[in-house]
């Protein structure tokens, strides 16, 4: 059997070199990846086009040799298979018809049809299983319930999430029940990946931060729970990764106390010391190097690379970016991190906490 080091490490094992992936690995700072996206004619169109889309997934692993390759798809196709209508606009990102009013709940299909609409991103979660070479780990994902009803509420992305909050402030019966449809939703869509082969889950909670503890507890952690626990329940104890970006420590502990939790994914702002002390002793930490250096480059990029690396080595460690890529990132500045990951001296081996 290939040796997944993606899956050792979240299994609770430290390596001397910590296996490396890349949040957005697949994306437009690749010419590849525009170049299959112009064949495409749009992005949703090469989310559902399976045979592109686990082309652009590839890319990446055949141009770096990352340790996992994530399926390429979209938070928000899960939306959009519950009858939200769903468009991009270009230079300014998605857009949603809203939700703000039982009435519109009330329209959303039942949870059980999103599948009519996900069956090429299951199609191609399929295609990538049987064709990434033996040792590189495939990971599913879904946007977080908070999340994803942010984009829902206001209709597209906000700076703070302002139009979210104030729902849940102003109708908490609204707010909760599409928060409970999107857990139903975010369960399945995850199982029906596992059933098509993805090997790993992450929950991608990228407004996290913008709730104060005791929302953070309701509508962060909370939802993922019981996502991990309908998952397990179904498909059996697949790793999870979850990534409340922006959390508190206090947060972040409670996640990594979290029965099904196998995984945290750090902020680039995280203080890795205290993950180390905190975090590791109960699950695998993941990043957090700052995206940024993948613009710049240069002997700060490989300084922060061994820094990160030597202050999680001794705990289970997936060494990862602190969240995605952005797209005017240099593809070379990705070889030199990578090279600083694995030319590293490697650490001593220690137990798992």
């Amino acid at each position: 059997m290939a040796d997944k080091t993606i899956l050792r490490s979240l299994a609770g094992e430290v390596l001397p070199t910590p296996p490396i992936w890349m949040m957005r690995q697949a994306g437009r700072y690749l010419p590849e990846y525009r170049a299959t996206r112009a064949q495409a004619g749009d992005f949703l169109s090469l989310c559902y086009a399976p045979e592109l889309a686990a082309e652009v997934t590839l890319q990446p692993i055949r141009r770096y040799g990352f340790d996992a390759a994530i399926l390429f798809a979209d938070i928000l196709l899960v939306p959009q298979a519950l009858g939200a209508d769903l468009w991009f606009v270009t230079g300014e990102g998605p857009r949603l018809s809203t939700i703000t009013s039982a009435a519109d709940l009330n329209q959303l299909k039942p949870t059980a049809d999103i599948h009519d609409t996900l069956n090429p991103v299951y199609e191609t979660v399929s295609r990538l299983s049987k064709a990434l070479p033996d040792e590189t780990t495939l990971i599913g994902f879904a946007g977080a319930p908070w999340t994803v009803a942010t984009y829902m509420i206001a209709g597209r992305g906000t700076p703070d999430q302002g139009p979210a909050h104030a729902l849940m402030q102003n109708d908490v019966a609204v707010f909760d029940a599409l928060m409970e449809r999107l857990v139903d939703a975010t369960a399945e869509y995850l199982i029906a990946q596992v059933k098509a082969g993805a090997e790993v889950l992450k929950i991608f909670d990228s407004w996290a931060g913008s709730l104060d503890d005791a929302a953070f507890e309701k509508y962060s952690r909370q939802p993922a729970e019981e996502i991990i626990r309908r998952v397990h329940k179904a498909v059996g104890k697949v790793p999870m990764i979850c990534f409340p970006r922006g959390g508190s420590q206090a947060g972040y502990e409670a996640f990594a106390k979290t029965e099904g939790v196998s995984c945290l994914a750090l902020g680039q702002d995280a203080d890795v010391a205290w993950a180390a002390r905190a975090l590791q002793p109960h699950v695998c930490v993941q990043g957090n190097l700052d995206p940024g250096h993948m613009v710049t480059g240069g002997a700060a990029l490989v300084q922060d690379v061994d820094d990160i690396c030597a202050a999680l080595s001794g705990g289970p460690h997936i060494f990862n970016l602190g969240h995605g890529i952005t797209p005017d990132a240099d593809p070379d500045h990705v070889h030199t991190m990578i090279d600083a990951v694995r030319r590293r001296p490697a650490a001593p081996l220690a137990n798992a906490g």
